[in-house]
């Protein structure tokens, strides 16, 4: 389907900008001979704070049932293209261990799509919607060695997201609270001053977070053929992530 294909796109776009970082690790990690180390002790520190700014790209995917509306049609629902975002954390970092860190970064993303519902007859509808996440993401960091001034690392964890913005009647109603399991990757950059931490992360939505019961529709009986024609959504994420630490 077609949002696969536009998700497909989007992973290509993120996972060039992934390589990207992936090159610039790989080339200050061959650079011969000693580097001096900048902030050689920041790593020991029990506890330390920062900030990311980043963008964040929104996918919906939807499980069909097959259902027949009252004119003998088939809908089907997708997400033809993205719009990315924007994304905004603070963190708290919890050092573990030499190698692990506990991470605690709540914020907020703003993002929005698109949703096409087409019927087998051929009738076409459109819905755009807007979301205002309140994000709460634990992260397990898992360090590589620090080589110079980089060193590379895995995370791995869960967010609760909880949509704040003002719900209308729609076609398509979705649940204002969402659990995520998060898995990604990036790199420290240290520098004289701060931290600089590109970091790129997949989000997956364990939850279905399409309203099937509708009372606001009651008046409006056929607007409901969409949702009957869904087994379940689900939300998944793609975000990118640079922390000044």
């Amino acid at each position: 389907m077609r949002n696969h294909k536009a998700f497909t796109q989007g992973l290509r776009r993120l996972a060039a900008v992934a390589g990207m970082v992936a090159g610039i690790c790989l080339t200050l990690l061959a650079r011969p001979g000693d580097v001096l180390q900048n902030r050689p002790y920041a790593d020991l520190k029990p506890l330390h704070f920062g900030f990311s700014v980043g963008t964040n790209i929104q996918d919906l995917e939807f499980t069909h049932n097959g259902f027949v509306d009252s004119s003998g049609a088939v809908w089907g629902v997708e997400v033809p293209d993205f719009a990315p975002g924007i994304s905004a954390n603070v963190l708290a970092d919890l050092r573990l261990h030499r190698h692990f860190n506990l991470r605690l970064s709540p914020g907020m993303f703003f993002g929005s799509k698109e949703v096409v519902m087409q019927s087998s007859a051929g009738v076409r509808e459109r819905q755009d919607i807007k979301t205002a996440y309140v994000v709460l993401p634990l992260d397990l960091k898992v360090s590589g060695e620090r080589y110079g001034n980089t060193r590379p690392f895995a995370v791995t964890g869960v967010m609760g997201a909880f949509d704040v913005g003002k719900k209308r009647s729609e076609l398509l109603r979705f649940n204002s609270s969402d659990l995520y399991l998060t898995v990604g990757f990036g790199c420290d950059f240290y520098h004289p001053f701060f931290k600089f931490v590109p970091e790129i992360k997949f989000c997956f939505g364990l939850t279905d977070v399409l309203q099937h019961e509708r009372p606001d529709l009651k008046e409006n009986p056929d607007m409901l053929k969409i949702t009957q024609s869904l087994s379940r959504v689900k939300s998944n994420m793609v975000l990118i992530n640079f922390y000044f630490e």
